[in-house]
């Protein structure tokens, strides 16, 4: 049993690998091919990395490659941030940037298209699609990401749309310097990216199931063994059948749900279960760290 555990751990660990390199190829394929190219400025620490970049040869003529100032930013919020989030997911984070900033320099530029418009859209969603592997393999882009993770663990609500607002400034910040054409496209390119990222991360979205049923007592059980997250009972009768019931009131994870109404159905396949979001909670509400 133990080495077939072992194996299980050495494959999901070798997975999750893979995945991060797959993830940061991919990111670094979109910062050449459509960002640059498109003169595009991304969210997060990219977008900024971006500005500094071409700031620098713009007004000195001093050349700083993206990929160092990308490095160096993360670096620098992943020593401030490494307290307070899981050192696994840290360093897992610390790998992705790594080979993202390697992968960035290594790659050739290779326009795929002069459109403006697609340019913005592919590439935000190549962008998203990045970022939301690399989440849902417990890793992230750094830089912003840690920033928003940090408060969405605080706060226990998703933190994106106030991610979308600082990455705001940085568009400002372009527009002035180099011209708003190109900063109105990367609002595209940012907005497409960031509802992928929001719909592939379920991590810190909350949902909300309620449960009629005539089993409280087994079904609480076993959902206690599926998640760690309390359940109110509520006593309550059928409207037309007048026949006694039991309302479980439970908030979960939304990456949660799957498990818990298959944990639901296996004690009461005539469960009442409804399921709805949502967006913030004010309470005790325990969520599993990550590692």
């Amino acid at each position: 049993m133990n080495n077939v555990m072992s194996k299980t751990k050495h494959e999901l660990h070798t997975t999750t690998l893979v995945m991060i390199i797959v993830s940061s190829a991919i990111y670094a394929f979109g910062i050449d091919t459509f960002v640059k190219s498109g003169n595009l400025f991304p969210g997060g620490f990219a977008g900024i990395s971006r500005l500094i970049s071409e700031i620098t040869i713009q007004f000195t003529n001093v050349p700083i490659s993206f990929s160092f100032v990308y490095f160096t930013l993360n670096t620098i919020t992943t020593m401030i941030v490494w307290k307070k989030i899981g050192h696994k997911f840290i360093k897992l984070s610390i790998l992705w940037y790594t080979l993202t900033s390697l992968f960035t320099a290594l790659f050739v530029q290779i326009p795929i298209t002069q459109d403006p418009l697609l340019v913005a859209v592919f590439g935000g969603l190549l962008n998203g699609v990045a970022i939301g592997i690399a989440l849902q393999n417990n890793a992230s882009s750094g830089g912003f990401d840690f920033i928003a993770i940090v408060f969405s663990m605080k706060y226990n609500m998703p933190m994106w749309r106030y991610v979308m607002m600082a990455n705001a400034m940085i568009l400002v910040i372009a527009g002035l310097i180099f011209g708003w054409n190109d900063a109105l496209y990367s609002i595209i390119f940012q907005f497409v990216s960031t509802q992928v990222v929001s719909t592939m991360h379920q991590r810190y979205k909350l949902t909300r199931v309620e449960v009629v049923t005539n089993q409280p007592e087994e079904i609480c059980s076993q959902v206690f063994h599926t998640v760690r997250h309390g359940i109110t009972k509520v006593p309550c009768e059928g409207g037309f059948t007048h026949q006694s019931r039991w309302l479980l009131l439970m908030t979960i994870n939304t990456y949660q749900l799957k498990e818990v109404i298959q944990a639901i159905k296996g004690v009461d396949p005539c469960a009442f279960v409804t399921v709805s979001s949502v967006e913030k909670i004010i309470g005790n509400y325990y969520q599993k760290p990550l590692e």
